[in-house]
């Protein structure tokens, strides 16, 4: 299985600024994808930024230019920041990897268990 473990949320004042922080064990051959998605309450889950094992990212565009995603291959770990937030980026914060546990094996989706991100003066 693989196992992913967030940090990095908080409470934050508008034009703030966080570091979202997520990590990657387990049984792990390969790493297709990691990225950031987000559900605010009584909103549908929804895809923050996104960065592919070659390299490419993808950003919703209400963070573009606001929100970086990075990540550490050595440490299978995924990076957020988050500069400027605003009082619409409040929601619990989900880190999800597409990966493969064996070379033979179809990649899979896993999730993390969310971190909450407020902001609030």
């Amino acid at each position: 299985q693989v196992q992913l473990v967030e940090s990095g949320g908080g409470l934050v004042q508008p034009g703030g600024s966080l570091r979202l922080s997520c990590a990657a064990s387990g049984r792990i051959f390969s790493i297709d994808a990691m990225g950031w998605y987000r559900q605010a309450p009584g909103k549908e889950r929804e895809l923050v930024a996104e960065l592919t094992s070659d390299g490419s990212t993808k950003y919703a565009d209400s963070v573009k230019g606001r929100f970086t995603i990075s990540r550490d291959n050595a440490k299978n770990t995924v990076l957020l920041q988050m500069n400027s937030l605003k009082p619409e980026d409040p929601a619990v914060y989900y880190c999800k990897t597409t990966a493969k546990q064996y070379a033979y094996w179809s990649p899979n989706d896993f999730w993390g268990q969310g971190t909450q991100v407020t902001v609030s003066s």
